[in-house]
């Protein structure tokens, strides 16, 4: 009796731990699709006019919230969802900013995929 109130005491441990390291990951997964921004500091870094930079926080805001939409989605969703997102990003940026400032634009957004571990 008493090894059997030990592996189940064993057993339930092991879930528990398991179970909160499964919600590190999640949170830790979250926190890397946030691609919230200062937006002022990225005006002045692309040097945009105030209607640019009005524009660009409509589109960026937007695609915050398409790559939360990724976060919580299903790992075998989530890699489409944010191919997805990304491209709707950079075709309305493309439309809003000068040659020289997409370019800026798609070096930050690289270096930020990359920094959160979503590069390739």
């Amino acid at each position: 009796m008493k090894r059997l109130f030990l592996t189940v005491v064993a057993v339930l441990s092991m879930t528990m731990a398991f179970a909160e390291n499964e919600k590190l990951n999640n949170a830790e997964n979250a926190n890397a699709y946030n691609m919230a921004v200062n937006y002022e500091r990225l005006a002045d870094c692309l040097g945009l006019s105030s209607d640019q930079a009005e524009a660009v926080q409509d589109v960026h805001t937007s695609f915050c919230a398409d790559m939360m939409n990724a976060a919580a989605a299903n790992a075998d969703e989530r890699e489409n969802m944010v191919k997805k997102a990304v491209e709707k990003d950079l075709k309305y940026m493309r439309y809003i900013l000068t040659e020289s400032q997409y370019r800026k634009y798609l070096t930050l957004l690289n270096a930020t995929f990359n920094n959160r571990g979503l590069g390739k």
